[in-house]
């Protein structure tokens, strides 16, 4: 039976409990009186975020009608199951990109997650390989990504990615337009791929897979790897692999050339942060501003210039194209260089007595 029509409302219960101290009863001379506890202080809830206008409902539903193909009666009945989550709201405001790269480096370059890359490679080897040799994107990079995304496929995300998407789309106004522009890729996505929209689940910022692909970027990249007719992201290895690579050749992966080189920055040399990551700047204009690859073989090729806070003081490295690659999955350097440098890892030759480590699932 359809749902009705009508976008619902959804209505929040604040409940402030006032706790007065029991009465203490007077205690006999030199007898102590019991211990009375201190009652809990009473926290109010977060408030409810104002209602999006009706105006604003209307012109997504004409939106996502027009793109996906689905009756604007079916997008209000979907709307009208999605939940405001003030968890996603909490998360997305607080990320761990904004940490210094002397912080976040240690919640991804692991002992753990760099054995188990290793091992997950191992055991999927001819098929990575067998996708590095038909797109020239690295099976250690496509390794690295899975492995910072989702731990290998352990961590996929549990919130359902309506809720996501509907809670950023119409309550985060810093890119309220570009989250409902997901949601309505989400809508047809679902009709692309044959997907119930209201079970999908995945990350607070509605990215889904092992891969963690967001809505649009599913529908224009993603590619069927075992040629079962389908896209699944989800279940099928091969397809995350063959999508992942297929998402940075499409953002112009330069197959066979670096991602970084180390540099050194002469003393005295100013400060210098480029206005974005683009790769436009040759080594000398570099070595001009006082920066040189510390590998004199470095690659002559098109470059930026990228300085994090590290454990031991700035570090200085030269990015090149497939830097530029790298933020186009995730707008953060320190995202881009966490993935280079476990890549690297993972493509490390092991020592001949080293344990084997299994995937753990």
């Amino acid at each position: 039976m359809r749902r009705p029509t009508r976008f619902a409302t959804i209505v929040f219960m604040m409940a402030l409990a006032a706790c007065a101290a029991p009465v203490r009863p007077h205690a006999p001379e030199a007898v102590a009186a019991p211990t009375v506890p201190t009652p809990a202080p009473v926290v109010a809830e977060t408030p409810p975020p104002a209602q999006p206008t009706v105006d604003k409902v209307e012109a997504f539903v004409a939106e996502a009608s027009k793109l996906s193909g689905r009756p604007p009666d079916d997008i209000r009945a979907s709307l009208a199951q999605a939940r405001y989550q003030q968890s996603i709201i909490n998360a997305i405001t607080r990320p761990a990109e904004s940490k210094p790269w002397k912080d976040y480096r240690p919640i991804f370059l692991t002992a753990t997650r760099i054995a188990q890359g290793r091992a997950f490679f191992a055991q999927n080897r001819d098929e990575l390989l067998k996708v590095q040799a038909a797109t020239g994107v690295p099976a250690e990079i496509i390794v690295a990504i899975i492995g910072v995304e989702t731990s290998y496929g352990r961590v996929t995300g549990t919130y359902r990615v309506l809720d996501a998407l509907y809670t950023l789309g119409f309550y985060y106004p810093r890119r309220e337009e570009f989250f409902r522009g997901e949601l309505a890729q989400l809508f047809a996505l679902a009709n692309d791929e044959k997907f119930d929209l209201a079970s999908l689940k995945g990350s607070y910022a509605g990215a889904m897979g092992w891969g963690q692909f967001m809505p649009s970027s599913y529908r224009s990249y993603a590619k069927d790897g075992d040629g079962d007719g389908r896209r699944d992201l989800f279940g099928s290895l091969p397809d995350v692999f063959a999508s992942v690579a297929n998402y940075f050749v499409g953002y112009g992966w330069q197959a066979g050339q670096p991602v970084f080189v180390e540099a050194r920055a002469d003393t005295g040399a100013a400060a210098f942060v480029p206005d974005d990551y683009t790769a436009k700047y040759s080594l000398d204009d570099l070595a001009m501003r006082g920066y040189h690859a510390v590998d004199a073989a470095a690659p002559k090729l098109p470059a930026t210039l990228l300085t994090l806070d590290g454990a031991s003081g700035s570090e200085y490295w030269i990015g090149y194209q497939n830097f530029y690659v790298l933020t186009r999955y995730n707008r953060s350097p320190l995202y881009a260089m966490a993935v280079f440098q476990l890549a690297r890892e993972i493509a490390a030759p092991l020592p001949p007595d080293a344990p084997a480590t299994p995937v753990a699932q």
